[in-house]
């Protein structure tokens, strides 16, 4: 299912739902993530200054998978230059 995101609160409600719908407690799912339960408080809140590659480990921990649906050109230069990139 596409949902729109439009601000870290709503990021973070997402990730809580997400957490809450498989059972699983803030600190025992920040543990099993390496990550510290202050900070997945802190998404969760929609916090705006958390790091980046912290979030997406949560994100990544809990199976959410991130897209982002940007204009026809934009995902075609960016395949190409991926394409030019691989050994």
């Amino acid at each position: 299912m596409k949902i729109p995101l439009n601000s870290a609160s709503d990021v973070g409600k997402i990730v809580r739902a997400t957490r809450k719908a498989q059972g699983l407690r803030q600190d025992d799912t920040a543990g099993s993530i390496g990550l510290s339960e202050n900070f997945l408080g802190k998404v969760e809140k929609g916090n705006e200054s958390v790091q980046w590659g912290k979030l997406f480990q949560a994100m990544k921990g809990l199976g959410i998978r991130v897209y982002l649906d940007v204009p026809d050109g934009i995902a075609l230069q960016n395949n190409e230059q991926n394409q030019k990139n691989k050994p």
